[in-house]
């Protein structure tokens, strides 16, 4: 019998360590002589006070779906994959080559097909390290955080030497043709009569990071396969006893959280800059991390966690805009937030837990 109910996992436990981490950001507020209220107003005003706001939360949230999905399914197989960074990347360049290789007529045409792309050079990426871990031994933390660095090194080299166009100084490949242009949340809901900023660079990848959410939980709670993930995840030896190959799952896993990391290239990539440049991915592969961490390695958890990424990306640099608060207390918000959802994580739970037996207790 569980001792917590799977809502209280999900949501009521990152949402308390969520609490605890604000608290101990407003003290820090305090302390730089700044008045914590009127800064999260602010926040808030600037992340979600406007359609404009709006637009900007929800293009960071997607790529953190993205990662958050990909460091999930890999959590599942207890797999600790880092990588996201190198996979976007990589994802990046598939993109590329797709919408750089057609005249495109239509975004409707190159879009699943970018997507394709996407995935398949990000699950190329994370495949490496998946086939050392399961053949040779070695560790897929060390691996994939070494791949981060070589695929930031390749596409340096790819867009210096190979893909820049001739004449140009910036490291970056030439715009793509306007069939592959996505429509933006703008265009969406001008359809059904809502305003929409339009200058936001939220787009059409915000609803496909939606369905993926729905496609991972599909996979890993209503699936064969998803059931072997989770069985390999939670103990090798049992599984291997009841006929699991965890070659297969490791490679399995991994190459579909390589791939749902790459797919976070047509938001970035093909939806807001039109054209691969260095350093697209930003960070978000590591974010992604942290998100998979609220999130329980949950889809809904991640997807709530994206958002919530999304609000102090958007929120923190409207702060340090306007503000004397420097943009790097959001990174200390973050690290609170990874504190204790991640570190701390027990010191939430186990009161929790304690609190549902008791009254689980009184009910019978």
């Amino acid at each position: 019998m569980e001792r917590m109910p799977q809502w209280a996992d999900v949501v009521l436990v990152p949402l308390i360590s969520l609490l605890m981490a604000f608290i101990l950001s407003a003290l820090v507020i305090v302390a730089i002589g700044e008045d914590p209220v009127a800064a999260v107003k602010m926040m808030v005003n600037g992340a979600v006070g406007s359609t404009y706001g709006w637009g900007y939360t929800l293009y960071y949230a997607t790529n953190f779906m993205f990662t958050g999905l990909a460091v999930a399914v890999a959590f599942h197989a207890s797999m600790f994959n880092i990588g996201g960074e190198g996979q976007a990347t990589l994802g990046g360049l598939g993109v590329a080559v797709v919408c750089l290789a057609l005249p495109w007529p239509h975004w409707a045409l190159a879009l699943p097909v970018a997507v394709l792309g996407a995935a398949l050079f990000g699950a190329a990426w994370a495949a490496i390290p998946a086939y050392l871990q399961a053949r040779r031994g070695s560790h897929i933390v060390i691996t994939t955080i070494m791949f981060n660095f070589i695929g930031a090194s390749l596409l340096n080299y790819l867009l210096v030497n190979v893909m820049r166009p001739v004449g140009s100084m910036d490291p970056a490949t030439a715009k793509f043709g306007p069939g592959t242009h996505l429509p933006t949340l703008h265009d969406i809901l001008a359809v059904v009569g809502i305003p929409f900023s339009r200058a936001a660079p939220a787009n059409i990848s915000f609803l496909i990071a939606v369905v993926a959410c729905f496609l991972v939980w599909l996979l890993i709670w209503r699936t064969r396969l998803g059931y072997a993930i989770r069985a390999y995840g939670k103990s090798e030896p049992a599984a291997v006893y009841a006929g699991i190959s965890p070659t297969r799952i490791i490679m399995i896993s991994m190459l579909i959280s390589g791939g749902l990391a790459g797919m976070m290239a047509v938001n970035n990539v093909m939806g807001e800059a039109e054209r691969l440049i260095m350093n697209s991915v930003e960070g978000a592969g590591f974010i992604g991390i942290a998100v998979a961490l609220m999130g329980r390695s949950h889809p809904f958890g991640v997807f709530l966690a994206a958002i919530l990424f999304g609000f102090l990306y958007q929120g923190g640099a409207e702060l340090a805009l306007w503000t004397s608060i420097p943009r790097e207390l959001i990174v200390v918000i973050q690290a609170l937030v990874i504190l204790f959802t991640g570190a701390l994580d027990n010191m939430v739970r186990m009161p929790l837990e304690k609190l549902f037996l008791a009254l689980r207790k009184d009910d019978a």
